[in-house]
């Protein structure tokens, strides 16, 4: 999986040069995924990390805990209010420059959550979280990115703590299609082996993976005694529709204004309740 190491010049700029911008864009079309490295400040993802391991025991004692499919990966919304909205994460701007070129003016993010995994030896199902946006019989090729997933990891990312299995260019593949089951099927996946197997990069901390939303993956086991957060956005174009809007305090309403990216999201004066927000998805396959 191809890796943009982001210079200072970058950073000081609030920019992404050309030729890493134009590096970064190839690869997204072509393997459906780039890392961006060096765009996050370590000491926000400490602060974020840190508040998050204090969440996760909250998370796990809900009666309906928000497992996704094993209980070894659970859905974990960050804390969405200050002092833990950092710029870097929320409103990056090499980021921007990326999901921007690709999705188009009116960009908007539909998502502030993530997933963590837990020290644990099961896997989840190889699965696309959305399949493309038509049936399949109707594309003779599959239509261009209309959702882009922005995972930020807190940690280091490696196989051993979890590291997301990624089937690089299946953003592409038509075998996932609208609504139905997200899980691939076995005959597909053992095609798509054959061509191009799949891998479980390694992330380092401060770096952003952007993926298209079609990508198959599949979480994989935590050979660790640590819990390992990823935080998760999704950018989407002006033109797809939303279902429930995120909710952030009043009070960050201008931390949100942006010229680029909007959020789908209402500022109330209630109080955040970001443990039971999240949902989880195949509770019924949890043993």
């Amino acid at each position: 999986m191809i890796t943009i190491d982001v210079e200072k010049s970058d950073l000081a700029a609030g920019v992404l040069a050309p030729e890493r911008l134009a590096a970064a864009l190839e690869a997204l079309r072509t393997d459906g995924a780039v890392v961006l490295a060096n765009v996050v400040d370590l000491d926000h993802l400490d602060a974020l990390h840190e508040r998050m391991l204090e969440d996760l025991a909250l998370l796990q004692a809900r009666p309906d805990a928000p497992y996704n499919w094993t209980a070894g990966n659970i859905q974990q919304d960050p804390p969405p209010f200050e002092p833990y909205l950092f710029e870097d994460v929320l409103l990056n701007p090499q980021v921007i420059a990326v999901t921007s070129a690709i999705l188009g003016p009116g960009l908007r993010n539909t998502m502030y959550s993530g997933n963590t995994s837990l020290p644990s030896d099961t896997r989840q199902p190889v699965h696309a979280d959305i399949g493309h946006l038509w049936p399949s019989d109707a594309m003779e090729v599959a239509h261009p990115p209309a959702q882009l997933v922005v995972n930020v990891p807190t940690v280091d990312v490696s196989a051993e703590n979890g590291a997301t299995e990624i089937w690089l260019g299946t953003h592409k593949d038509l075998t996932v299609g609208v609504g139905g089951d997200i899980e691939v099927p076995l005959d597909a996946l053992e095609a798509r082996r054959k061509l191009a197997p799949p891998i479980q990069p390694d992330i380092r901390r401060g770096s952003v993976l952007i993926r298209d939303v079609r990508l198959w993956h599949a979480g994989m086991p935590n050979r660790t005694d640590r819990p390992r957060p990823m935080i998760a956005m999704v950018h989407v174009s002006h033109w797809l529709e939303t279902g429930t809007p995120l909710e952030f305090p009043a009070s960050s309403q201008a931390f949100f204004d942006h010229p680029v990216l909007t959020q789908a999201a209402r500022f109330t004066e209630q109080p955040s309740d970001h443990i039971y927000r999240s949902q989880g998805f195949g509770l019924d396959q949890v043993g």
